[in-house]
């Protein structure tokens, strides 16, 4: 073991576990009625993300590093830019204010929890599942 190995560790040595979150893209309108629905037997999530936004970035990363739930939900992903239309519609459907990136805890047809900027990853989601 060289000097070098000691103080940065060899090459594997922190390989990084990538956690995958099994992403819904929410892409259209009448899919919101669906989560709607779906919530009354099953919590639904919805993340929405700003493309374009360094922050939302960030918390996107630190909230796929720390996901607690793989499997006891359905999460949406939601691409601002690419659909305002929809982004609007959660607003108006579930009468939250938009924010993002934002995150949205829905059960029986209705916003239980709902959270933006870094307080996504500051949150215990199974408390709200």
């Amino acid at each position: 073991m060289g000097i070098f190995d000691s103080v940065f560790g060899k090459k594997g040595d922190s390989v990084r576990e990538e956690k995958r979150i099994p992403w819904i893209p929410l892409v259209s309108i009448e899919q919101l009625d669906m989560i709607a629905e779906k919530s009354k037997t099953r919590t639904q999530l919805i993340f929405k993300h700003s493309t374009t936004c360094g922050i939302s970035r960030m918390v996107l990363n630190m909230f796929t590093d720390s996901y607690p739930l793989v499997g006891e939900q359905d999460i949406y992903f939601l691409d601002l830019h690419a659909h305002r239309d929809v982004s609007n519609e959660v607003q108006y459907k579930f009468q939250v204010m938009h924010q993002s990136p934002q995150l949205l805890v829905i059960k029986n047809g209705e916003v239980t929890y709902h959270t933006s900027h870094g307080a996504i990853t500051d949150i215990d989601l199974t408390q709200y599942v």
